[in-house]
């Protein structure tokens, strides 16, 4: 092999290293620093502080745009542009372009790149970005639990997408570079999850014991079973802590894939939701979110739902 041949090759090999890898290590010393900021100590009860938790969703939207991103560059650079078709490989080399946005990001995983991402971790990413927005932008009032909670969501997604879609790829050089890094988030989300899996289950024996599982729910802002609904009042959630009026809580309860709400046969309200999840139920339920009525009944028939012909 020629000296110019041996040093084109080099070349080329450091290119590649700089337009494929670095993004990674980026993305999980992000991951360092919102693991940091969301740990919890052991049987620790109280929530992170509003410091740690301002930094943890900053820095873990800057992970998942840094670590989508990566993976659909490996594919092709040209995929993290705005508009593809004015790709330029001198401005992407010079980091000067703008790039495709988060929904653009996720959309090109899945439909060009067949990287699978389920409608849950979509609604996950896009959850984060909007709190994130609302941080820089104008001031996030929130409830702090339900923030914890929606980015353990994707703190949990983003280390199962750098293990199945991004660590694999990698030279060894840049999976030895991430190493301790990664073993470090990976412990600490490990604990995370745990704390997690300790208070969902202390809460429902707590709500059992008080009798009210038969109108505990899935709590659409954290998705645990966990949102005890009260007569013509709402519901709250013993993990995450939100409370909402009845009227906020059919805004953000989704029932089924036509988003169809039926006529409660008790209250004659149409809040009543199809295939709910109840705490004291295995099967799931038609739940009326309005006075808590509930039913397990496989003939209910289409004709029955609100605006059906």
């Amino acid at each position: 092999m020629s000296l110019a041949s041996s040093s084109e090759k080099q070349s080329k090999s450091v290119a590649e290293d700089q337009l494929d890898f670095p993004p990674v290590r980026n993305g999980v010393d992000y991951l360092v620093s919102v693991v940091d900021h969301l740990r919890h100590e052991q049987f620790e009860e109280h929530l992170r502080s509003p410091r740690d938790l301002k930094y943890a969703v900053l820095h873990l939207q800057a992970a998942a745009e840094v670590l989508l991103k990566a993976r659909l560059q490996r594919a092709h650079w040209s995929l993290v542009f705005k508009d593809p078709g004015t790709a330029s490989l001198k401005k992407f080399r010079e980091g000067d372009f703008e790039s495709c946005g988060a929904d653009a990001t996720v959309l090109r995983l899945r439909q060009i790149v067949g990287v699978e991402i389920s409608q849950r971790d979509q609604k996950a990413l896009k959850d984060l970005a909007k709190d994130r927005n609302a941080l820089q932008h104008y001031g996030l009032t929130h409830n702090a639990a339900a923030i914890e909670v929606r980015a353990g969501a994707v703190l949990d997604f983003l280390v199962r997408f750098l293990e199945n879609e991004l660590l694999p790829g990698l030279h060894r050089k840049e999976r030895s570079a991430i190493r301790a890094d990664w073993r470090h988030v990976a412990k600490e989300v490990r604990g995370i999850t745990a704390f997690a899996t300790q208070r969902i289950k202390r809460l429902v024996a707590e709500v059992k014991e008080e009798g009210v599982d038969e109108c505990t729910v899935d709590c659409p802002f954290c998705q645990h079973l966990s949102m005890v609904i009260q007569a013509e009042i709402g519901g709250s959630c013993r993990f995450c802590e939100s409370s909402v009026t009845t009227e906020h809580l059919i805004d953000a309860y989704y029932y089924n894939p036509d988003g169809a709400f039926s006529i409660c046969p008790a209250c004659k309200k149409a809040t009543l939701g199809v295939e709910v999840q109840v705490l004291a139920r295995e099967e799931l339920q038609l739940f009326c979110f309005t006075c808590t009525y509930h039913q397990n009944d496989p003939e209910w028939l289409p004709s029955q739902r609100l605006g059906a012909e």
